[in-house]
């Protein structure tokens, strides 16, 4: 082959590596400029709007990226890592999006001009160790449920709902540090909202389930749980059976070791039965009878929270088969259980097990009640993460204090690879530059002023009062956020944009199909 040839195939290998590039920076940028505008005090709402015609108005990240419609790979990577990020610490996904698109953005460019794309990685992989240790060695711990830091956390989460912020760091206070720390624990389940409902914290549980019909009590004390993660009903005989003499003999067998075993249950004194599954019309007759509040299809989550906040045991409906001493070991307690009729929920209060607190959330519609829902999901989130891992100035002050740290090292890095430490630098700007254009500011002006006011007074936390335009400290304004989710997102980012960075090139697969960076709409997620 000669030298022309080798050289126009070598021409054509980039351009085709270029073109994967471009058209998987393009769908990254598509999908995060869905949520982009939503970020800061001054974010706009988005509009969601599904194949039904059903409308959803959020200005929640997480939301927005989990209903986008999308086709390309690339998207669907970054979709995924929000997600991560938000099951992972509860909020910050906004951030992570914005920041793997700013990397995958700079990366590209860099690599457009020629630096090897393992060289770009590698300095991407250094400037975002530096960044994470600036910012978890900038965190302020939490002194406690009255530290002021704490509801200043929750308060900016809650997008400057005042009401929120109390309600989840007093819902906080009721569960207590050792659930809170619990890694299977997360204060933004406790979240309920309701129309019609006032906003309280209820030191108990509240469920979205009635008792089985109007004749059992609505009201009970001193009461008695059991827990079954069953559906209590006889067993089943084939209806083959049934037509033999002794198949229907043990038919009615069946019935009355069935009707037995309910009957146990009050003869223990259980007067509140949870079942995951359905109770049968049997059951149900004799637990009416006897004065029992019965609640059937409950869901697994809610028999979790029961069982640990009554200190009952989930038993099997064979279970009930045992004496009745047996039995009684597996029962939990509470002071009170009752339904409120009026927004149609059970209400569990004075456990014997582990302390518990639902947070109550009203509003007059179901549009506002779902996005107040998400409002105080974000702010139990961030109560959370930042009691586990203290909390960093916001506003994007931190990373641009970060970015400065990265500049720095970016110059003692030799070779090419300091073009991928730069490529961090750039897009740890992007954050405080996205909050103040949708303040209607002047992004490049702004940076430029909070990088000088940080390098001249050697602080950190400085960043713009999006209502004034002029550089302020955020910890006196109140703008702090989790220092875990800025952790988190900027990880994640960095994680997602070095794997796309490094593909190659683009297959089409026989079981699959690749969109094109346009494909990229609102709507409900195909599941």
């Amino acid at each position: 082959m000669s030298t022309d040839s080798k050289q126009v195939n070598k021409s054509s290998e980039m351009d085709e590596r270029l073109s994967a590039l471009l058209t998987n920076a393009a769908a990254v940028r598509a999908v995060a400029s869905s949520v982009e505008g939503t970020l800061g005090p001054k974010g706009l709402n988005c509009m969601l709007v599904d194949r039904f015609g059903d409308i959803t108005v959020t200005n929640d990240g997480s939301t927005i990226l989990d209903r986008i419609e999308t086709n390309h790979p690339a998207a669907r990577m970054l979709i995924r890592t929000a997600k991560a990020q938000d099951r992972e610490v509860g909020d910050g996904t906004t951030t992570a999006a914005i920041l793997a698109s700013a990397l995958v953005t700079e990366g590209v460019n860099e690599i457009a001009k020629g630096v090897p794309v393992t060289k770009v990685v590698e300095g991407i992989e250094i400037g975002v160790r530096r960044g994470l240790e600036l910012i978890k060695g900038a965190s302020k711990p939490i002194k406690g449920f009255d530290d002021p830091l704490l509801w200043q956390a929750a308060h900016i989460a809650a997008r400057g709902d005042a009401d929120l912020a109390d309600l989840v760091v007093r819902a906080a206070k009721l569960v207590g540090s050792e659930q809170l720390w619990d890694p299977a624990f997360r204060l933004s389940d406790t979240v309920v909202a309701k129309e019609g409902a006032e906003n309280e914290v209820f030191g108990g549980l509240i469920l979205n389930k009635q008792r089985m019909n109007r004749l059992m009590p609505r009201s009970l004390e001193n009461v008695s749980v059991l827990v079954l993660d069953d559906s209590l009903e006889p067993e089943r005989i084939e209806s083959d059976a049934l037509g033999t003499e002794s198949g229907f003999a043990r038919y009615l067998q069946l019935q009355n070791e069935f009707k037995e075993n309910v009957r146990r249950i009050v003869d223990q004194g259980f007067n509140f039965l949870v079942v995951h599954k359905s109770i049968c019309d049997i059951a149900e007759e004799i637990l009416t009878d006897a004065g029992v509040l019965a609640i059937q299809r409950v869901s697994a989550a809610d028999i979790v929270r029961i069982v640990e906040h009554t200190g009952a045991h989930i038993i099997k409906c064979g279970t009930l088969s045992k004496r009745g001493e047996e039995l009684h070991k597996f029962g939990g307690k509470c002071t009170r259980v009752y339904e409120d009729e009026k927004l149609g929920h059970i209400r569990i209060e004075g456990g014997a097990g582990k302390p518990a607190a639902t947070i109550m959330v009203g509003a007059a519609t179901r549009e506002v009640k779902e996005e107040r829902q998400r409002m105080a999901e974000d702010a139990a989130s961030a109560v959370q993460a930042a009691l586990r891992g203290g909390v960093v100035p916001g506003g994007g002050s931190i990373e641009v204090a970060a970015s400065r740290e990265v500049s720095t090292l970016a110059e003692s890095v030799r070779g090419m690879t300091s073009y991928g430490v730069s490529c961090v630098a750039q897009a740890l700007k992007k954050p405080l530059a996205q909050i103040v254009s949708n303040a209607g500011l002047n992004p490049l002006e702004k940076v430029e002023d909070v990088i000088a006011s940080q390098s001249e007074k050697q602080n950190g936390a400085l960043g713009i009062d999006c209502d004034s335009g002029s550089v302020v400290d955020m910890y006196e304004l109140g703008v702090v956020d989790p220092a875990n989710v800025k952790l988190h997102a900027l990880q994640a980012a960095a994680e997602v944009a070095e794997a796309i960075l490094k593909i190659n090139v683009i297959i089409k697969s026989r079981d699959g199909s690749v969109g094109s960076a346009g494909q990229v709409t609102g709507g409900e997620s195909n599941k």
